[in-house]
């Protein structure tokens, strides 16, 4: 029985020897938060997701503020798209842990995937009440209001991450397709070239760029964009497509 040996095998993902190791310490002492909740999250990287959800369970009974093991259960289900479970489960994490912002944010994020859209703006614009300058709840809010056609508070929330994050290839990429989405094709072409600005290997702002360049009649940068794009590793699908398309563009 050694409960540090069996933290480093874990760290070393050695999962099933950690959880050999941690169970002869459970036999010592079967309450033992930490090993109950490393032991869920050593079966939950074997993919033996029932076993997770056990000591998970177990970790919540004995301490049902742990709001550790809340998003670690939430994973296990949301792994599984199990999302109404996952939000009942985050609910009951909300409601022990009022003030907590990540169960909220991970709530909003399962709402997300189950296409609640409505509740995860709820609770995205909770997060931001309180921390006005959390830009993931911003980015994630953006995104929501995108799936929305809500384009102009997308563009809102991702100028607003530019505030605390700047050049960030991700951000600017989103914002170029909410300008795109709203009729702004000046400020979208912007931003999609202030993406391959920030990251010179991140192929979608290339292939936006380019279209939009070729929608303007303008094909030398239309054409030099979607070599850009093709030097980046396109899906052999798509390859030929680019290729023929800047073919055609050069004649």
């Amino acid at each position: 029985m050694d409960k540090q040996k069996a933290l480093e095998l874990f760290k070393n993902k050695e999962y099933a020897k950690a959880i050999d190791e941690f169970s002869s310490v459970l036999e010592h002492d079967e309450n033992d938060l930490e090993v109950l909740n490393t032991m869920g999250l050593a079966y939950y990287y074997m993919n033996d997701f029932e076993n997770a959800e056990k000591y998970f369970v177990k970790v919540l009974k004995l301490n049902p503020a742990q709001t550790e093991a809340y998003i670690n259960l939430a994973d296990v289900y949301y792994k599984q798209k199990l999302y109404a479970e996952a939000t009942d489960l985050l609910q009951i994490g909300v409601r022990e842990n009022p003030e907590n912002t990540v169960l909220k944010h991970y709530l909003a994020r399962v709402y997300m995937e189950d296409t609640q859209l409505d509740l995860a703006i709820d609770e995205l614009d909770a997060i931001l009440e309180k921390e006005p300058d959390n830009y993931d709840a911003y980015y994630d809010l953006g995104r929501v209001y995108f799936e929305l056609g809500n384009y102009a508070s997308a563009i809102e929330c991702f100028e607003n991450i530019l505030e605390y994050k700047e050049d960030n290839a991700w951000v600017y990429y989103f914002l170029g397709e909410a300008y795109e989405a709203n009729d702004e094709i000046d400020k979208a072409l912007s931003n999609f070239l202030k993406a391959t600005a920030v990251n010179n290997s991140f192929p979608l702002p290339y292939k936006k760029a380019a279209i939009l360049y070729m929608a303007r009649g303008e094909n030398e940068d239309a054409i030099e964009f979607f070599e850009d794009y093709l030097n980046l590793g396109v899906p052999k699908e798509e390859e030929q497509q680019v290729k023929s398309l800047i073919a055609r563009l050069k004649k």
